[in-house]
């Protein structure tokens, strides 16, 4: 089942670089929106409660931290 998968980012955020390569390295597709547009940071506190990168979300799970610790996360909603 292909997940629908967003991924809030920012510009040099090394975090959000290794989602994105863990993500790539799977064949996984998914769209990125970056939170030092305004309105994306604002959407991302209204549907999350936080505007920090990186902000993953599948499907109706979303996760935020640093990549290690949302990795053991991500492997889990992946494969549900």
């Amino acid at each position: 089942m292909q997940h629908s998968i967003i991924v809030y980012t920012a510009t040099g955020c090394p975090d959000c670089a290794a989602v994105k390569q863990f993500l790539n390295e799977r064949g996984l597709v998914f769209e990125e929106r970056d939170v030092t547009r305004p309105e994306v940071a604002l959407e991302a506190k209204t549907r999350y409660g936080v505007r920090v990168a990186p902000i993953t979300v599948v499907g109706d799970a979303f996760f935020y931290g640093t990549f290690q610790d949302q990795r053991p996360k991500l492997e889990a909603a992946l494969q549900a």
